[in-house]
């Protein structure tokens, strides 16, 4: 290859024109959703910025004030939250949004929008302070309220089949945005110089097992004994390593592109578990199924739970299928031989 050929070769598509490449490829399209996914996208470049320069303004560290969750507000999550709530509301395309920094709905004021947006503004903003990857999640919904009125609670509470798209973005040594639209994974990396998001990553497959495992060992004390066994024995698996930083995204996003099982068990102090179900859970979920993987409650699939709250928490392990079958089998079992041992003791 000539010297002038390696210059004239193409950079690449960009999110824009595979949007709306996509959207060509839906009959009844009319570019609302397309549009939606690049307010978000739009968002997610102006959280960066701010990322980025975090360490040289005073937006690092804690807030003051707990969210609805009770947990520490950072001065990030608050500015995240601001952002993205700007774009879609100036985007036109939702009429209500769910944010986890939020106690109840937010109403956009575009009652004549057919969508809603589950999010996560930032997760796991803490890092910031130790320059630790972060990251956005959100699902969308087609709503089920009628056109030209506010968005309700039934809008948010389909059920995770019930997404229509769902994505994430991780703000790290690169910032991508992942999203899937029901027909399968796409990954995004954001060039700096350009301003644009490049098609990086096409078709995205997590592999059907890995060597990873992703856990919080602090609370291995509390853990259910599946849990302890299927760790004690990934430990003694050959080339197994634990994989934890403690920012959901990142974790995630290492497991997705090399295999392995994301596990966030109940504790003591999270009974139901920590991570929230309609816009941690059911996004990555939704990701996870459409790359080929599992993600399960312990009990049932986790697009399977029915929501009864909109900040309802869940359990969540997640990740390569055969990792998850071998979970799941060992929590099954368990269950089983505590029901017989209650049965026993009645009778």
């Amino acid at each position: 290859m000539t010297a002038e050929s390696t210059l004239a070769l193409p950079v690449g598509t960009t999110l824009d024109r595979f949007i709306m490449r996509q959207q060509e490829a839906f009959a009844f399209a009319k570019g609302e959703l397309s549009q939606l996914l690049r307010d978000i996208a739009l968002a997610s470049k102006i959280i960066g910025r701010e990322i980025n320069r975090a360490g040289l303004t005073d937006i690092t560290g804690a807030l003051g004030r707990e969210n609805v969750q009770g947990e520490s507000q950072q001065k990030l999550d608050v500015i995240a939250n601001i952002r993205f709530k700007r774009a879609l509301v100036n985007g036109g395309e939702v009429c209500g949004i769910l944010s986890e920094e939020e106690d109840d709905i937010i109403q956009t004021g575009n009652n004549n929008a057919k969508y809603v947006v589950a999010m996560d503004p930032l997760d796991g903003s803490s890092n910031i302070d130790v320059n630790v990857s972060i990251g956005t999640i959100f699902s969308i919904y087609r709503r089920v309220s009628p056109i030209g009125t506010p968005a309700t609670l039934e809008d948010f509470m389909q059920g995770g089949r019930k997404q229509v798209a769902a994505g994430y973005i991780l703000y790290g040594s690169s910032t991508v945005m992942v999203y899937t639209t029901g027909k399968g994974v796409n990954c995004f990396t954001y060039e700096n110089a350009l301003g644009e998001y490049f098609f990086s990553h096409a078709d995205m497959k997590i592999p059907v097992s890995g060597k990873i495992y992703s856990i919080n060992d602090a609370y291995y004390d509390e853990f259910a004994e599946p849990i302890k066994s299927f760790i004690g024995d990934m430990r003694k698996t050959s080339g197994s390593m634990a994989r934890y930083i403690g920012s959901l995204v990142g974790d995630f996003h290492r497991n997705l592109l090399k295999g392995g099982i994301y596990l966030y068990p109940p504790t003591r102090k999270a009974k139901d578990g920590k991570l929230r179900l309609l816009y941690e859970c059911y996004p990555l979920a939704m990701i996870t199924e459409q790359a080929g993987g599992k993600a399960t409650n312990g009990v049932c699939p986790i697009l399977d739970v029915e929501p009864t709250q909109i900040h309802q928490r869940s359990a969540i392990y997640v990740g390569s299928s055969e990792l998850v079958d071998d979970l799941d089998t060992r929590l099954a079992t368990y269950q089983a031989s505590l029901s017989r041992e209650l049965n026993e003791t009645i009778v």
